[in-house]
């Protein structure tokens, strides 16, 4: 998947990365001094931290990729990638339809920040509103 805008295809790879799950090859896309955000506050000092979350939330996750909208910004572009989630729990319901919207800065082709925002907190809280 090609992108006219190149920090759309910097976050682009990274989300491909993050899904095989390769944390060594995503953290390529992010700077040494990232800032990562999950849903809730939750600090995350790396790409491997993301990876490590991940595994003890789900067996496994995947991203549908929804569109990306992006901003440029005097020394940075802001990228929102949006979608759903789709996998399996540690008990091994299956899912999908889990909303989620990321939000990255990206400066001199690095991701600076990501933010992430999805459903799996309220739907691990309250599965009857899980749709299959």
């Amino acid at each position: 998947m090609g992108f006219e805008n190149k920090a759309v295809q910097i976050v682009s790879d990274f989300l491909a990365a993050s899904m095989a799950p390769d944390p060594v090859l995503a953290a390529t896309f992010m700077a040494d001094d990232v800032r990562i955000t999950f849903t809730g506050g939750r600090a995350m000092p790396s790409a491997h931290e993301i990876t490590a979350f991940n595994a003890g939330r789900y067996s496994w996750v995947k991203k549908q990729l929804g569109q990306f909208d992006w901003t440029e910004h005097a020394d940075h572009t802001v990228v929102y990638s949006n979608g759903t989630l789709y996998g399996e729990w540690p008990d091994g319901r299956t899912f999908s339809g889990n909303r989620y919207l990321d939000r990255f800065e990206v400066r001199d082709g690095k991701i600076t920040r990501m933010d992430v925002w999805n459903d799996s907190a309220e739907w691990i809280l309250s599965p009857e509103i899980a749709r299959p």
